[in-house]
């Protein structure tokens, strides 16, 4: 199998998808992705002319709810699909781990030099990313407690004296209702992000696993941490094929088998 031809092609087929995501939520200029709006009303309607000096913190990022849930319904496999790409890409490759916390350094120490800016990535317009793409799965949590109703509020009220009053009816979410999408923003810088730099990518994860490896070794009757990146089961944000209805998921189902290939038969060559 040709691992270089596999792996050019699903990242080239990976940023084009990115691109189009940061441009659904307005992140590669100051047009607005909702047709006849400008980039202000991204950010709310109550925003104001700021005086001369004012403004030094941008104003959150809002998208309408159905252009939030269709951007969201994508970066999920978008993520796991960056996520075993850069599994793919740490095939074989080596590291040497850092020595550990508390060893004192010999005399030919040196300092570690500053880690430099993360530079504006290309993908979403120059805007600099604001995370990290974690590299393990989020794993499916059995229970997941119920939202309490946002208009559930006690009524106290004396029977034959008192009336307990009127609760306001319940409107269901519309879809135009604004959503703070700045977290969504985030992970689409950090999908950004580490398409644009690969090679670090691989790196950083190839010492995740130097390290889980180590640490298993030298205490093997301690139980480990989690040394499986993958999530068992369907990847995150994968749907069934029948309702399959982006190209992202066909990306995400190569590079899922890729991922296994790599994590169970790594290069030694």
């Amino acid at each position: 199998m040709d691992w270089n031809l596999a792996i050019e092609r699903n990242t080239t087929a990976l940023k084009r998808v990115a691109a189009m995501l940061c441009a659904m939520a307005g992140l590669d200029g100051l047009s607005s992705p909702l047709a006849g709006e400008d980039g202000s009303a991204r950010r709310g309607e109550a925003e104001q002319s700021a005086e001369p000096g004012e403004g030094c913190i941008p104003p959150p990022l809002v998208l309408p709810r159905h252009l939030h849930r269709a951007i969201l319904r994508l970066l999920r496999p978008a993520e796991s699909a960056v996520r075993r790409l850069i599994i793919v890409l740490a095939r074989g490759l080596v590291v040497t781990l850092a020595p550990p916390r508390g060893t004192r350094p010999g005399p030919a120490h040196t300092a570690i030099p500053p880690r430099a800016p993360a530079s504006p990535s290309p993908l979403c317009g120059g805007v600099r990313g604001g995370g990290t793409l974690p590299l393990l799965d989020p794993l499916k949590r059995s229970f997941r407690p119920l939202r309490p109703a946002a208009t559930a509020v006690p009524r106290i009220s004396l029977p034959g004296v008192t009336q307990p009053f009127p609760l306001a009816p319940r409107t269901p979410p519309a879809p135009g209702d604004l959503l703070d999408a700045t977290r969504l923003a985030l992970r689409l810088q950090a999908v950004a992000a580490a398409l644009d730099d690969l090679p670090a990518q691989a790196r950083r994860f190839a010492r995740w696993r130097a390290f889980r490896t180590q640490e298993k070794d030298a205490a093997p009757a301690k139980k480990a941490r989690r040394a499986w990146p993958l999530r068992p089961g369907r990847p995150p944000g994968q749907r069934p094929k029948r309702l399959r209805g982006h190209a992202v998921h066909d990306i995400l189902s190569d590079l899922h088998g890729l991922a296994f290939d790599a994590l169970e038969r790594p290069d030694t060559s």
